[in-house]
């Protein structure tokens, strides 16, 4: 007998697979989203993917231009500022208190994401770097302990991801991440902190770069880089 997905089944899978086209640029900015034409790819009705369109409309992936056109979004530069200044603030906490708390085996696994960073990196594969990247910050926050800083990061988790993607400086990134790595397992909340705040602040730009073709230095993300101590 057919096995019959339950409707909330099928919502989710197309969620999940619209918003990793989404992050990996198979959908662009603009792009737009049309429930029949999703609902035939996909082989189901169209209720699922109107709902699933309603959570990517929830989650900021993409916006109602009209009440019968849904478009992929163009973020903003005060979009993108926004999202890095709340990523500071919750990952500069977060790798305090992951350094504070690591044990062996969470410190393991960094190294390991760090290993499968760098054969990405060298073989250029996009998409498997924004994921590995996107594990390697999860992990800290896990480490973290503190489950409420992971309810505040959920929300926008997603957003977060497909910007993370615009930076496409890999190696730089990868040194970067290899540098935290270093600072977290010192066991020094502070070194940690100035890591963490050095990468964001890095990707923050880079990333501008990358949307907008401008150079953000002189109007950094967040009050930290100002002088001030995250």
């Amino acid at each position: 007998m057919t096995k019959i997905e339950p409707l909330g089944a099928i919502r989710e899978r197309v969620l999940a697979t619209l918003r990793q086209d989404i992050i990996a640029g198979r959908l662009l900015p603009g792009d737009r989203l049309v429930e029949r034409e999703l609902a035939d790819r996909f082989g189901v009705s169209r209720v699922p993917v109107r709902e699933a369109i309603r959570a990517l409309v929830a989650e900021g992936f993409v916006h109602f231009e009209t009440p019968r056109r849904t478009v992929v979004r163009r973020l903003s530069p005060a979009d993108v500022k926004e999202l890095f200044e709340l990523r500071e603030a919750l990952e500069v906490y977060a790798a305090g208190l992951a350094a504070s708390r690591a044990t062996p085996e969470d410190l393991a696994d960094l190294r390991e994401l760090l290993r499968a960073a760098a054969s990405a990196t060298e073989a250029g594969d996009a998409e498997k770097i924004t994921d590995i990247n996107t594990r390697f910050h999860d992990r800290i926050l896990a480490m973290a302990g503190n489950s409420l800083l992971t309810s505040v990061m959920e929300p926008v988790d997603g957003r977060l991801r497909w910007l993370t993607r615009q930076n496409e400086e890999w190696p730089q990134l990868l040194t970067e991440h290899q540098d935290l790595y270093e600072a977290i397992a010192s066991g020094d909340p502070d070194r940690a902190r100035t890591h963490t705040l050095t990468h964001v602040q890095a990707n923050y730009r880079s990333t501008v770069r990358h949307l907008f073709g401008e150079d953000e230095d002189e109007n950094n993300v967040g009050g930290a880089g100002e002088g001030g101590k995250a």
